[in-house]
C-alpha cells in the first residue's frame, strides 16, 4: 500500500514539474528573438524591434500579476531600475494577465518598468513559454542589439533576478 501511494505521490509532482518545464519548442541562445508589439496597463505600446541598434532588452516572462514570487520578481526590478536606466537597459516584464490585473500590480508595488499584457497568449507561445496551465513559465531572455538571443535563463531566482539580469546585460552594452 505505502508503495502504490507513493507512486501516486511521484506521479502527481512529476506531472506538476512537466507542467512547469520547458518543451523542446522553447527558444535558445544565438536565436532571433521574435518581435512583438504588446500594450501595457495604460495602453502604451512596446514593440521589441525598436530598441534593435540601440539597447540590449530583458524579456521576462513570469506566471501571474500579485502572486508571491511573480511580486518578489518585480520588486528586485523595481528597487534596481536605475540601475537599468543609467545604463540603458531596457526591461520588458510580460505575462498573460489582462491590463486590468497587470494595472492593479503596477499600483499596489509601484512598479516603475513596463508590465506587458500578453492576454491572447501569442508572445507566449513564440517564445515556448507557454505551459500546461495555460500561463507563462518564469523564463527571461536577455536579448543583445542585433535582436538575437544572448541568453535564457530559466531557473531564475525571484530575489536576486535582477541583479543577475543586469549583469549580463550590461556585458552586451
Amino acid at each position: 500500500m505505502k508503495i502504490i501511494f507513493s507512486i501516486i505521490i511521484l506521479g502527481f509532482f512529476s506531472n506538476i514539474l512537466n507542467a512547469f518545464s520547458l518543451g523542446s519548442d522553447s527558444l535558445k541562445a544565438n536565436q532571433e528573438a521574435p518581435d512583438f508589439t504588446l500594450e501595457d496597463a495604460f495602453g502604451n505600446k512596446y514593440q521589441l524591434s525598436s530598441y534593435r541598434d540601440k539597447t540590449p532588452v530583458v524579456v521576462y516572462f513570469y506566471p501571474k500579476a500579485s502572486t508571491p514570487g511573480c511580486t518578489k520578481q518585480a520588486c528586485s526590478i523595481r528597487d534596481e531600475w536605475s540601475k537599468f536606466e543609467e545604463n540603458n537597459i531596457q526591461v520588458l516584464g510580460i505575462s498573460v494577465d489582462s491590463k486590468e490585473e497587470i494595472g492593479k500590480f503596477i499600483e499596489l508595488y509601484s512598479l516603475n518598468f513596463p508590465l506587458l499584457s500578453d492576454s491572447d497568449k501569442s508572445v507566449s507561445k513564440a517564445y515556448g513559454v507557454l505551459n500546461k496551465f495555460g500561463v507563462s513559465s518564469r523564463v527571461t531572455f536577455i536579448i543583445n542589439k542585433n535582436g538575437v538571443i544572448a541568453e535564457v535563463i530559466d531557473k531564475v531566482n525571484v530575489t536576486t533576478h535582477a541583479s543577475d539580469v543586469f549583469d549580463i546585460a550590461l556585458k552586451l552594452k
